[in-house]
């Protein structure tokens, strides 16, 4: 038990008056050092906290502070972790997930959104915000046909502030772009690092897929999309670099699996990759057990391990260490330094999510791509 609960249950102020002032003079969660307590207000025949921290319980139970309707959860929270997370509560046969009614900070995701607690040390990037000072890129809508998928696809490119066509920049294909803009803050990230002259500016284009669990996971017909489609549209409309290290792919959870993939099947395309928690699934022996949407990235990975060759040059790989996929990630950046190709690995105290990728693109892109600025502070 915290001192924070310690000391409200020492005093038996449980009136509701007194239970309110308790509220409001303190945030929830509580962080204090390594320990933060949750505390969910109502009546209720249980509470638990529902998270996605791997190598705990799913979820965990909170404690009722008897004579109230208080509940209470402390755990262990390691400096600058970042969680996310959501109350089960049950009364009677009735439970629901909700988000934690004492908690402001959330975070957005195409499913929804979750409550967010941060440990001490965590701070939230100033650079993803938009800058009065940094002047906006401009979103521009494509339209196409692939011959891969045998249809009309459509690509939002990102053009930098100061747009010249009589010079040549460096490309960027993002997979999932839209939901890294909306989710992660890619649109500002990039006016915000360009403005600061830590990356150059470049040109980004944002791809989807309706179908992105199997186009992404070692589709040969993506490799052929990335490749003989859409990178041929970009050069005939923009005026782009066109030797491999100015040419990058990134991706996360299944993106990151798209590109490193794609740069596999079509080695000496793109030199640089940003690959964010990856789903890089292998076998040694026995089967994955993550279900028959993760066949063919293990076949691939079980490949790429037997033989990488040398798909890009330089390479960005990101993990939170509360993911499942840390362990497979740990494992793939050997082998891709083995194969002579200059790798940076980031784990951080975070999950499977969006902010979590969003608060490595600085690293990342600026290592892939450096801007003037690292030229003076390198």
């Amino acid at each position: 038990m915290t001192l924070l609960i310690h000391d409200f249950i020492g005093k038996r102020a449980f009136a509701p008056p007194a239970v309110d002032a308790f509220l409001a003079r303190h945030g929830f969660p509580f962080v204090e050092g390594r320990t933060v307590t949750f505390v969910y207000r109502g009546h209720a025949d249980s509470v638990e906290l529902v998270h996605w921290i791997h190598g705990l319980e799913s979820s965990m139970a909170f404690q009722r502070i008897a004579g109230t309707e208080l509940w209470y959860l402390t755990m262990d929270l390691p400096e600058r972790s970042r969680v996310e997370y959501k109350l089960g509560v049950r009364r009677g046969p009735h439970h629901a997930l909700i988000r934690d009614p004492l908690n402001d900070r959330i975070a957005r995701d195409p499913y929804g959104a979750n409550s967010v607690v941060h440990g001490n040390g965590y701070h939230v990037p100033d650079w993803i915000h938009e800058d009065a000072f940094a002047r906006r890129g401009e979103l521009v809508e494509r339209r196409f046909h692939s011959h891969a998928f045998g249809g009309e696809r459509g690509v939002s490119v990102y053009l930098p502030a100061r747009f010249r066509p009589s010079r040549r920049y460096p490309l960027l294909i993002a997979h999932d772009g839209p939901d890294y803009v909306q989710f992660a803050s890619l649109r500002n990230v990039l006016d915000n690092l360009i403005h600061r002259l830590e990356l150059p500016p470049m040109i980004v284009a944002l791809t989807a897929s309706a179908d992105r669990l199997h186009e992404y996971a070692d589709d040969e017909r993506h490799a052929r999309f990335l490749c003989d489609d859409l990178l041929p549209e970009l050069d005939r409309h923009y005026p782009l670099l066109d030797d491999p290290e100015s040419r990058g792919l990134m991706g996360a959870s299944f993106g990151a699996v798209a590109s490193l993939a794609a740069a596999w099947r079509r080695p000496g395309v793109f030199g640089r990759l940003l690959l964010q928690s990856g789903s890089f699934a292998f076998t040694d022996i026995g089967h994955h057990n993550r279900g028959p949407l993760f066949d063919p990235v293990v076949r691939f990975v079980n490949a790429f391990r037997a033989a990488p060759g040398r798909p890009a040059e330089r390479l960005f790989v990101s993990c939170g260490m509360y993911e499942s996929l840390i362990y497979y990630n740990r494992s793939l950046v050997p082998l891709l330094q083995s194969a002579g190709m200059d790798v940076r690995f980031v784990e951080s105290p975070d999950g499977h999510n969006w902010e979590n990728w969003r608060d490595r693109l600085r690293e990342g892109l600026s290592w892939l791509f450096p801007g003037p600025a690292w030229a003076v502070y390198e």
